[in-house]
């Protein structure tokens, strides 16, 4: 019995592709409106620190990112809020990502809050959960945080997704067919993050057999095939 060759397949280059964060990249949806009117409104906010919440996935970093390119704000650990830090607050704004990660630097977060309070500047701040259940214990940082604004933005929904893949694969130059784009919303994580991981998954297999993005490639890289 003779065996036909197996056709070679391309090893794809590991050219990495810098995920875009400015304002245009951000692809309008529901979810995520909220939280974009915040950036495209600024420095015009409803209160001197504002808090983004939502679940892991949802556009937080993006959406800070894209704000302090805008603004051109420092960006500060919660774990450790220094004399410096409350030097920044006080000639521009500040970005704190991820707020609600412990341990949190309570007293000095107190500190910057007043800073940015009494300095006309502001701070954003994201964060999984809203401020009212973070663990935090100091009396005075409970009652500055209850005043801040609070900007709250859902999972994203088949439409931003479908947004966002198309973007993804725009940026890489590869055209994909709306409905392999419809295919692949109904089976990946729900999640911006997931979102590159699946156009990155995609566009490498595709490469490696010098083919288009197909409902079948799809399925076998979902796991379905």
């Amino acid at each position: 019995m003779t065996l036909a060759p197996r056709r070679p397949q391309q090893i794809p280059l590991d050219l990495a592709h810098r995920p875009a964060t400015s304002r245009d990249d951000l692809v309008p949806g529901a979810s995520i409106l909220p939280a974009l009117h915040l950036i495209d409104t600024y420095p015009d906010w409803p209160a001197p620190v504002v808090v983004v919440v939502g679940p892991r996935g949802a556009g937080k970093t993006h959406l800070a990112a894209a704000w302090q390119e805008v603004t051109g704000a420092a960006s500060l650990s919660i774990g450790g809020i220094g004399a410096e830090a409350l030097d920044w607050a006080e000639r521009g704004p500040i970005l704190v990502d991820d707020a609600d990660r412990a341990p949190i630097d309570e007293t000095g977060l107190f500190h910057l809050i007043n800073a940015v309070r009494s300095s006309g500047t502001h701070l954003l701040l994201t964060a999984a959960m809203r401020p009212a259940v973070w663990p935090v214990g100091l009396p005075d940082l409970v009652s500055r945080l209850r005043a801040a604004a609070v900007v709250e933005i859902g999972a994203p929904d088949d439409t931003l997704l479908a947004g966002v893949l198309t973007k993804l694969f725009a940026d890489r130059q590869v055209d994909v067919d709306p409905v392999v784009i419809q295919y692949v919303v109904k089976r990946m994580e729900r999640s911006l993050e997931s979102a590159n991981a699946v156009v990155e998954r995609l566009d490498s297999a595709a490469l490696a057999r010098k083919s288009r993005i197909t409902r079948t490639l799809a399925a076998e890289v979902l796991g379905e095939g």
